[in-house]
């Protein structure tokens, strides 16, 4: 049984323009929907958003899986545009390997 990695371990992931936007809007979606079910957006979307709107490269290990599971379910979607399915997937590529690298 493998153990959990300690939340200080952090993981710089580089994206593109074009793979921050799509990051940012399904970050978005997912405060949008708490905040619509009266609910307060989870912390970690919040705190993901802020990094990424600075700039910055730098997660930690559970924003990176956060990221990773939410940016999953939005790339199966019937409905997502093309074009964010090409950069959505490119990023799950790449926290793929950075989780897998975990292990």
């Amino acid at each position: 049984m493998s153990s959990t990695p300690p939340e200080t371990e952090t993981y710089d992931v580089t994206l593109s323009r074009e793979e921050q936007w799509v990051v940012h809007h399904v970050l978005s979606e997912r405060v949008d929907e708490a905040i619509d079910d009266d609910e307060s957006p989870p912390t970690w979307t919040l705190e993901l958003v802020e990094t990424i709107e600075s700039d910055s490269e730098t997660l930690t290990g559970y924003q990176a899986r956060r990221l990773h599971d939410t940016l999953a379910e939005y790339v199966d979607r019937d409905a997502t545009p093309r074009q964010d399915l090409v950069h959505g997937s490119t990023v799950l590529t790449r926290l793929a390997e950075i989780l897998d690298a975990e292990h």
